[in-house]
């Protein structure tokens, strides 16, 4: 199976990135439904799995229908199984809120809806029935569930999620300017296929090809998406969930520190806040990180960029620092 989307010249010129928090909502479910598929965010899964199963256990019936439904809709997460896209509305920032992405969801239109629903009639469930002839009520449901989720599975590690995400933008964009939309896309993964006319994606539901008609493609950087991609081919803007780089290390404890010899070089505290710095971090959240304050950390991590050893950017109004290639040789050359 696989999804060709043509381009034309302005839809080439349209290839931007989004933030979406709705994207990592329903990939992370997809981790908790399917984690032998997910093996670098089992941490992330022992973690969440019982503090959902104690939400759902104190919730009223209603309310755990809606859960299931969600789940329902979100499906299994086997390779090219439908989920439908009024759950990934196209993202319009990159600094995403989960507010504005609910209340867009809340507001899909009702032919859209039951339009989309038609497609998963393979796994129909008494559920999704009740949803085609509420869609409004439903809707309202389903972001009222999806918020308590969010504060349970995603909110105390967002920070991180985030910082990864900002990075993966900030390295994308960088390419994009350095080598063209042509590297950038072909580079994504290994699913994802351009030849400067049309884009193919294989393993999709999604099948045959479309033509995007200058509404362009949003590409957003996913931490739960991981190992695979996720399309949505059918709306006006096409998007392209892919997977972000440096993920591995994501949910790693920092209990470890720096090697020794390293902090006989550098100093005890700028090879701790060298050593934490696999992802990237915002100066307060790597101050924490080491145990030092804001002020501190910021000398020390100015020191760090002057030697070459870390790098910083800016997105929105973040300013986050990871380690360069010469910072990671440092790190695991030293004994």
């Amino acid at each position: 199976m696989s999804r060709t989307i043509g381009f034309t010249a302005q839809d080439a010129a349209r290839v931007r990135f989004g933030r979406s928090c709705l994207w990592e909502t329903v990939a992370s479910i997809r981790v908790l439904r399917h984690p032998a598929g997910h093996g670098v965010h089992r941490p992330w899964v022992r973690r969440v799995r019982p503090e959902l199963d104690r939400l759902l256990a104190r919730v009223p019936e209603r309310t755990g229908a809606a859960f299931a439904l969600l789940g329902d809709l979100v499906g299994s997460g086997a390779l090219g199984h439908y989920m439908p896209d009024l759950l990934t509305p196209p993202p319009v920032s990159l600094e995403p809120s989960l507010a504005a992405e609910l209340e867009q969801l809340a507001g899909t239109p009702a032919e859209v809806v039951r339009s989309q629903l038609a497609y998963l009639r393979d796994r129909w469930t008494p559920r999704l029935q009740a949803m085609a002839d509420d869609p409004a009520g439903w809707l309202a449901r389903l972001a009222d569930v999806v918020a308590s989720y969010w504060e349970v599975a995603l909110a105390p590690d967002w920070s991180r999620v985030s910082a990864v995400a900002d990075a993966e933008v900030f390295h994308r964009a960088r390419q994009q300017a350095a080598d063209g939309t042509s590297a950038l896309l072909n580079d994504l993964h290994e699913r994802v296929g351009w030849d400067g006319r049309q884009l193919t994606v294989s393993g999709t539901r999604c099948l045959g090809a479309r033509d995007l008609e200058g509404g362009g493609l949003c590409l957003v950087p996913s931490v739960f998406v991981w190992p695979t991609v996720l399309v949505v081919a059918d709306e006006q803007t096409a998007q392209l969930a892919f997977p972000c780089r440096g993920i591995g290390t994501l949910w790693e404890a920092d209990e470890s520190g720096p090697p020794g010899a390293l902090e006989e070089v550098l100093g005890r505290s700028k090879a701790r806040l060298l050593a934490v710095l696999q992802a990237p971090l915002s100066t307060t959240e790597a101050a924490a990180r080491v145990e030092l304050s804001v002020s501190t950390a910021s000398e020390h991590l100015t020191a760090l960029r002057a030697a070459g050893l870390v790098r910083t950017h800016r997105t929105g109004r973040r300013t986050l620092h990871v380690r360069t290639a010469a910072g990671d040789s440092l790190i695991s050359a030293s004994p």
